[in-house]
């Protein structure tokens, strides 16, 4: 059954909604212990070749799987979280992503990076945007040569993926920079708003958060809204829409067929936070979008008969895969806190304290460490991401609900801490 989301000026039949579990110091020490937590479980991860390890749900590196450039960017970045807050251990992590991103993984002759340690395959926005977050995260916890990272991977992102006539990305070439994939993806350019985002604050620079605005017009103000607040994941060159691409492919981790509610809550909280940044005149249509994008995707809590959200829809808005994932979760966490610190609307108290009470029923471990995947029992699953890769989502659905809503997650958390008493919450932005 679907879900109803009371409207924004419902009652709120709980009292207690008028003071948010994130003013609550008791709901504050209990998130900062757990990403604590999380960041002990993947010390193991460090690699002595570079990269991070694939972890298992038991903390230990997975078999068969390889260090790539993606899961080491995301791991340098909350290591950089977890730094600029003064968890012990996140130096060891940072350091380390550092080095592999200036090593390891980093193309001398060509430029840019590849995807894997055995320097193969195609460079790709998804991977170098990725890049940009880390290296950004990595300059605002104060680590030496951050800045250098930071410089390089956006002059490759300007020089060879940002194209300045669409005010988009373009998706991914070959080692050297030659044949250029004949697809657009929203994946790529949703990465992009964070990265941009981090990266402006990160550098002080107005510019990243302009180009933010300018992919988000495209893909949510053009496409998302013509499609009802579905967004269109998949693209040709022109930016023509391709509604059946990979629709025998339901489960691809990165280009699913049909629609994301994940990725609608994920654009949601970057929405909310290119809404609060002082760097870019935001139109209303900003802060509009991230309320109907969030609303489609919670309308649809449990729209197979089973509580969560699916992990993708068709363009009826009919589940097509049913497996439940961790980060869709996460990011309804992020988005509803940010919604609620800048709106000011119970009914985003009332979906931030029920997408956590789902968490900690199903998804959160002991370790603070999250399953990745449930299956169909509710059992940890291994259809789309087998074992416990990836911290990113996890980190943000701990974090940043207790940070402002800018500047950047990392930047918010070396300005102000993390007190355990009163939150320091942005005042809505008047742009």
């Amino acid at each position: 059954m679907t879900a109803t989301l009371p409207t924004a000026s419902a009652p709120s039949a709980d009292p207690a909604v008028a003071v948010p579990w994130v003013d609550r110091p008791t709901h504050r020490a209990w998130a900062v212990h757990r990403f604590s937590r999380m960041v002990e479980f993947v010390q193991p991860s460090v690699l002595p070749d570079g990269g991070f390890a694939y972890l298992a749900g038991d903390g230990s590196p997975m078999p068969g799987k390889e260090p790539t450039l993606l899961l080491t960017a995301r791991m340098t970045h909350v290591a950089g979280l977890a730094s600029a807050l003064g968890i012990p251990g996140a130096g060891r992590l940072l350091a380390h992503g550092l080095a592999s991103l200036t090593g390891a993984f980093r193309d001398v002759a060509a430029g840019g990076w590849f995807g894997t340690l055995a320097r193969d395959g195609r460079k790709t926005a998804y991977e170098h945007v990725h890049v940009i977050l880390a290296a950004s995260s990595a300059l605002a916890a104060g680590a030496p040569g951050a800045a250098d990272v930071a410089a390089e991977a956006a002059r490759v992102v300007e020089e060879h993926f940002w194209d300045e006539e669409t005010g988009a990305l373009r998706e991914s070439f070959d080692a050297t920079w030659g044949d250029p994939e004949p697809y657009r993806g929203a994946n790529a350019n949703m990465h992009a708003v964070e990265a941009f985002l981090a990266l402006g604050d990160g550098l002080d620079e107005d510019l990243w958060h302009q180009r933010a605005l300018r992919i988000c017009e495209r893909i949510v103000d053009g496409h998302a809204r013509a499609r009802d607040w579905l967004i269109p994941e998949h693209f040709d060159a022109d930016w023509a829409e391709l509604p059946d691409y990979n629709l025998d492919d339901p489960n691809h981790p990165f280009r699913p067929y049909g629609a994301t509610y994940g990725h609608s809550l994920e654009w949601a909280r970057l929405l909310c936070g290119l809404h609060a940044s002082p760097r870019v005149a935001t139109p209303d249509w900003v802060l509009e979008a991230a309320v109907a994008l969030t609303r489609r995707a919670l309308g649809a809590w449990g729209v197979d008969g089973r509580e969560g959200l699916v992990y993708t829809v068709d363009w009826d808005s009919r589940p097509v895969s049913t497996v439940r994932l961790h980060w869709p979760v996460c990011e309804g966490i992020q988005a509803t806190a940010s919604l609620r610190a800048l709106t000011g609307d119970d009914e985003w108290e009332q979906w931030y304290r029920r997408l956590w009470d789902h968490a900690a029923a199903y998804f959160v471990d002991d370790t603070g460490s999250w399953v990745n995947e449930l299956d169909e029992d509710f059992r940890e699953g291994s259809a789309v991401w087998p074992g416990r890769p990836d911290v990113y989502h996890a980190a943000g659905a701990y974090l940043a609900p207790l940070l402002p809503v800018w500047p950047f997650l990392t930047v918010a958390a070396r300005d102000h801490g993390l007190s355990l008493g009163q939150s320091v919450r942005l005042q809505l932005h008047a742009g």
